[in-house]
């Protein structure tokens, strides 16, 4: 069973069930997103991925509205763009994007300006160290749950992240604040690949950004003393 509607002009023909960024994707029509990923479930959160669908009141997130039969759907218009311009300048008033290269080209794209908000609170802390595999750097972390979705039923079904706080302050962590090594983390990694902003970081990737060689990061991770030259 299919569904026919319209996008941006184009009459486009799914199976009944697809998304709209779904459709938009095999037909060539481009849609931004962040906390989308092929290995995870949708949800929805970044808002990026919106769009303005005809006769509905608010812009709908198309990674999670079905095509639906009829719709007519815009993925450009002026008020689709101006939201997600001032999506961009909200996380980059409050986070640090320095390592987060597909927000930054969004940025590039839709003229998006790191000043416009210059009185926003920095969602600032200290690099949590705890564990021989990654680093985690909630500074540059934008919640898109991606690490927590793989860490539990999208994935590796060991729940050892996951939200805690409310508001401004919700952020990832282990339950009861625990130290990696103390959770049921497994240091498989999966949570490091999927996460698009650098918050979580290869600690042998870290070590080398801070200026150690790649001799005085073997002799960590083996725990031998170099020896005397």
């Amino acid at each position: 069973m299919t569904v026919t509607f319209i996008m941006d002009g184009k009459e486009i023909t799914v199976e009944d069930g697809k998304t709209i960024l779904d459709a938009a994707r095999e037909n060539g029509i481009d849609i931004p997103t962040i906390c989308w990923h092929e290995a995870t479930t949708a949800n929805g959160l970044c808002r990026m991925c919106v769009v303005e669908v005809e006769g509905w009141r608010t812009l709908q997130p198309s990674c999670i509205v079905p095509a639906g039969a009829g719709m007519k759907v815009q993925t450009r218009s002026e008020k689709v763009v101006r939201a997600r311009k001032t999506i961009l300048e909200m996380l980059a008033s409050t986070m640090d994007l320095s390592d987060a290269p597909e927000v930054l080209t969004m940025m590039d794209e839709y003229g998006a300006s790191h000043e416009r908000f210059p009185d926003a609170k920095r969602r600032e802390s200290e690099i949590k160290d705890d564990n021989p595999m990654y680093i985690r750097d909630y500074s540059k972390c934008l919640l898109c749950w991606r690490c927590v979705q793989v860490c539990a039923d999208d994935a590796q079904y060991t729940y050892a992240i996951n939200f805690e706080g409310r508001g401004f302050e919700t952020q990832i962590g282990t339950f009861f604040d625990k130290p990696i090594p103390e959770t049921t983390c497994v240091l498989c990694g999966q949570c490091v690949g999927v996460c698009p902003t650098g918050a979580l970081k290869p600690k042998r990737q870290f070590l080398l950004e801070t200026g150690m060689s790649p001799q005085e990061i073997s002799v960590l991770n083996t725990g031998r003393k170099r020896r005397k030259s």
